[in-house]
């Protein structure tokens, strides 16, 4: 059941505070997936070669979208100081 104030908006608790702990499960699990799948994916390798021999990859607009973004990107060098 929730409280209301007097607002008629739900009251905010604070959520109680908690010990940080860690679980492994998660990592054994990722681990196990992991170890099934080969490190190197022939298909993958494949695809990859025919897109490096391709002149049209990649696309014009493609490479116009990434120059706009670096170019819109501040210069962050100046910052350092």
């Amino acid at each position: 059941m929730q409280s209301v104030t007097a607002l008629g908006s739900p009251a905010h608790r604070a959520a109680p505070i908690r010990p940080d702990c860690i679980s492994t499960a998660g990592a054994a699990f990722l681990r196990a997936e992991l170890d099934r799948h080969p490190a190197i994916r022939p298909e993958v390798i494949a695809r990859g070669l025919l897109l490096r021999d391709d002149p049209a990859y990649p696309p014009p607009a493609a490479l116009k979208a990434v120059a706009a973004t670096i170019l819109a990107s501040p210069d962050l060098s100046s910052d350092e100081f």
